[in-house]
């Protein structure tokens, strides 16, 4: 406040709603007419990025969409009780009949290259989602500047927006993958299975454009992909190193900040190895925990970066807020 002192009193609000044209009084408030206060109401949010540096990186995460879905425990804590799912989701404030999953693609700005993780839905996607184009564009960038492509594994969520109109949706990118990954899904019969099927219009036509990497692997100078098999047989995790400091991209190891996260041993449905892919969590949020490394997850809610602490016997999501933006 300044040294002035406004004070309002009855007559110089009526004053000056008088002069902006403001009508109807009830009692002693003022009270804007219907016709005015009627502002049109917005069906279609505009997309949602996150932005921040890490070193001499620009990193931006997309959000693709999201998906509310019912009945959450026939997808995340399938070998808790209900009792238990109960207990840990009202300790969190979350509904037990009800979620809401986000699907958050991450562009990577190295200063030489732009790498783009996973592909979001895809035009086929429900609506919500197969929003990735949008978002590149509120992003600054379009689809045509993308350098490379790089594939945590192969779900429809991750390879949808792989083409668009039957042709390549990144048309001048190159794609990076895991052997395991590839190999596996490769071998599957496209008439049985809906991500083999997936794989003969969205994977297999840019396979002569494709690097496979294994544990270690680099994407580019800053970008090395880790093992983090379970969730599918061949899914792989990447460590992003720039001017001192760190980040990881965890893709699917992690699908919820409650039911996966912090309770890294239940179960998911989507987890193809349900044993692995909780001894996976253990290692990984282990590691991030100790070495206190920011990541971006998937599914996490938007914009889909956070930190994990160690918690009893498991784990607790911490959302990043201002830190990365110093």
């Amino acid at each position: 406040m300044t040294d002035q002192t406004f004070t309002l009193s009855r007559r110089g609000i009526l004053t000056g709603a008088a002069g902006l044209g403001l009508v109807g009084l009830a009692g002693p408030g003022l009270v804007v007419s219907a016709a005015q206060a009627a502002a049109p109401k917005q069906e279609a949010a505009p997309a949602v990025i996150g932005r921040f540096r890490l070193g001499e990186f620009e990193i931006t995460t997309l959000l693709d969409g999201a998906a509310v879905s019912e009945e959450p425990q026939k997808t995340f804590g399938m070998n808790a009780t209900p009792e238990e799912f109960a207990a840990v989701s009202g300790a969190n404030f979350l509904p037990v009949d009800r979620f809401r999953n986000s699907f958050t693609p991450t562009l990577v700005n190295t200063g030489q290259e732009l790498v783009l993780f996973d592909t979001g839905v895809g035009e086929g996607g429900r609506p919500g989602r197969g929003n990735l184009r949008q978002a590149l564009q509120a992003a600054g960038y379009s689809p045509e500047q993308v350098d490379i492509v790089v594939l945590t594994h192969m779900h429809p969520d991750h390879i949808g927006g792989m083409v668009e109109a039957g042709a390549a949706a990144f048309p001048n990118a190159r794609y990076v993958t895991g052997q395991g990954e590839f190999d596996f899904w490769s071998k599957q019969d496209p008439a049985s299975n809906g991500v083999a099927k997936l794989m003969t219009t969205n994977i297999t036509p840019f396979a002569e454009k494709m690097t496979f990497l294994g544990d270690g692997g680099s994407v580019v100078s800053g970008i090395t992909g880790m093992a983090a098999f379970g969730h599918t047989p061949g899914h792989m995790v990447y460590r992003l190193e720039s001017g001192g400091q760190q980040l990881l991209i965890t893709g699917d190891m992690t699908n919820h900040y409650v039911w996966s996260l912090a309770q890294p041993d239940w179960e998911v449905r989507f987890d193809m190895d349900k044993a692995a892919a909780a001894a996976t969590r253990r290692k990984v949020l282990g590691m991030l925990a100790s070495e206190r490394i920011p990541f971006i997850g998937y599914h996490m809610p938007a914009p889909a970066l956070g930190f994990v602490e160690a918690a009893g016997n498991g784990f607790r999501y911490v959302p990043a807020s201002y830190q990365l933006n110093l």
